[in-house]
């Protein structure tokens, strides 16, 4: 059987510290059909020059350019624009994928005929694990409307039976935009239950948790376009949630 193609969505802004390194989480997949997108969001560093270097030595890794800082919901569009894969997955530029990620999401897609997945992944900074965080079985729209559950890092959507789907040009929770999008269309996302990424923490989110709220707010307000009643009951199941899930 030949194994499909999968587009990886990566966008890049000033990533030189970590980017090797997702880079090669990607190299090193069992699964080796690929193609790896990255679309610089006019990085000040020397991320461009190191995806170059990678880039001159395997042929499936891309490197694209914005002209302007859109933010990461733009570059990852960039990327999508140009894939060619059946399967379009995503990976950010300090995240990391181990190396069955790919080969059991994918086989779990296609024995299970499912359109969109997510896995469980662990949570990490520096050296230090900072545990797992195991997803439900299956999450619908509803559902995520109260907690984002599904990884960027984990997602994966199958192309060849809802098309390219494009994330909402806001600058915060472009992802959650997206898994709504398709959920509108799938009814269900499937979760396969096995750790197969690494998720480096942002060490600041508790001290923005204000912050979070704000933009979590004005997601459902502004892009969910949900009236003040069911926001409200929304944002307080995102509250809770998001207390359990992070530990804010």
């Amino acid at each position: 059987m030949i194994e499909p193609l999968v587009s990886i969505i990566m966008p890049a802004y000033n990533s030189e510290k970590y980017i090797s390194e997702s880079i090669e989480s990607v190299i090193k997949q069992t699964y080796q059909n690929w193609e790896l997108l990255i679309t610089d969001d006019k990085s000040q560093d020397s991320t461009r020059t190191i995806v170059k270097s990678y880039s001159k030595k395997d042929p499936r890794i891309k490197l694209f350019f914005n002209s302007e800082n859109g933010g990461a919901g733009v570059a990852r569009n960039n990327s999508i624009k140009e894939a060619n894969g059946r399967f379009i997955a995503f990976l950010d530029a300090d995240d990391i994928w181990l190396p069955e990620k790919l080969e059991k999401q994918i086989n779990f897609m296609l024995e299970g005929e499912y359109i969109f997945t997510y896995t469980a992944y662990q949570k990490f900074k520096g050296t230090s694990s900072l545990g797992i965080f195991l997803p439900p079985s299956t999450t619908t729209y509803n559902k995520l409307l109260s907690s984002n559950v599904i990884g960027c890092l984990t997602a994966v959507y199958d192309a060849s039976k809802i098309g390219k789907q494009y994330m909402p040009l806001i600058r915060k929770r472009q992802d959650m935009g997206l898994w709504l999008k398709i959920l509108k269309q799938t009814n269900m996302a499937y979760c396969y239950p096995e750790v197969l990424s690494k998720y480096r923490t942002d060490s600041g989110m508790t001290k923005n948790k204000l912050k979070i709220f704000k933009w979590q707010w004005a997601f459902y307000r502004d892009v969910v376009n949900l009236g003040l009643l069911e926001s409200t009951l929304y944002f307080v199941k995102y509250i809770y949630f998001g207390f359990k899930k992070y530990k804010l």
